[in-house]
């Protein structure tokens, strides 16, 4: 058994350990509603724009024609931006969504260009042979619009100049704090006809419409501006998710250190009595030979014996 002096010590790392957890979780709680503020916002602007696309969708004509992000092509290359944290303690967050991102890119059968958002994924899309042709980092708490445009940007050129084929986004959907969903979408070429894709058509009368300027010129206007929104819109909802995650994970930490620091100091207790206990009965055992010893009678030397008269 650990002396006390090495169960102290324990004792002591755990309760710090366990304050560490507990100032994360707090921080990460606070990081939590806020990101929940921005994701929802952004989603109402997101629909906006599905919704004017929608209605772009449902004129008579082939609007695919009308601009090359709605463009089908042979695929020979795919493009795919992986959304992860900068830093670790989240729990399963980024293995998961790595794990998924990378069972897509298995089951492909033509070569992926990876780009990357958040360190953690490029560390372990990088283990596993993955060329990456461009990565981006280290976002603030809430990064803006023109923050994330660039990521956007770097995909809308390459699927323009013909370098990939179709654009997939592997991120993770903030559904609540206790459940996030890591998903694949397809953001190129942009579908504006099939259920299932962000801006698929709803049910309902088709009505015509009379656009000023044309369709066209919306189109050119619009779909740049769209694909980015839908970026932004993931990087957003990836960061709520990992805000999330990293709350879960430091609250279950704090629950785990504080049971190993109940369990130590019960152990500690234990020991101590144990130390205590010996230690009395070492006590008791040599007062009970002192005492033996004193009430044995003095031995009298016969030689040295003096009678008074």
């Amino acid at each position: 058994m650990a002396g006390a002096r090495e169960m102290r010590l324990r004792m002591r790392s755990v309760r710090n350990i366990t304050q560490v957890t507990r100032a994360l979780e707090a921080v990460s709680a606070s990081k939590v509603r806020q990101a929940q503020v921005a994701v929802l916002g952004a989603r109402a602007y997101s629909d906006r724009a599905a919704a004017i696309l929608e209605s772009l969708a449902n004129q008579p004509g082939d609007v695919r024609a009308l601009h090359p992000l709605l463009e089908e092509r042979p695929v020979a290359n795919i493009g795919m931006l992986l959304i992860t944290s900068d830093r670790g303690l989240a729990g399963a967050y980024n293995l998961n969504m790595v794990r998924m991102a990378t069972k897509f890119w298995k089951e492909q059968t033509v070569p992926v260009r990876w780009v990357t958002v958040g360190n953690k994924g490029r560390e372990l899309i990088v283990r596993a042979g993955a060329k990456i042709v461009s990565e981006f980092s280290s976002f603030r708490r809430s990064p803006s619009f023109a923050e994330i445009s660039p990521v956007a940007r770097t995909l809308l050129t390459d699927f323009l100049a013909g370098t990939v084929d179709e654009v997939y986004v592997a991120s993770t959907d903030f559904i609540n704090t206790l459940k996030l969903q890591p998903t694949i979408f397809r953001l190129l070429p942009m579908t504006l006809d099939k259920p299932g894709n962000p801006v698929a058509v709803r049910s309902g009368a088709k009505q015509e419409y009379i656009f000023e300027p044309s369709a066209a010129e919306l189109l050119n206007e619009i779909l740049p501006r769209f694909v980015m929104v839908q970026v932004f819109q993931a990087v957003l909802e990836a960061q709520a998710s990992e805000h999330s995650a990293r709350m879960v994970a430091m609250r279950n930490a704090t629950d785990n250190a504080m049971e190993i620091s109940a369990s130590q100091q019960l152990a500690y207790n234990k020991a101590r009595q144990l130390a205590i206990t010996s230690d009395l009965l070492d006590i008791a055992g040599g007062v009970e030979a002192l005492s033996k010893a004193a009430v044995q009678p003095a031995r009298v030397n016969s030689d040295t014996m003096v009678l008074e008269a």
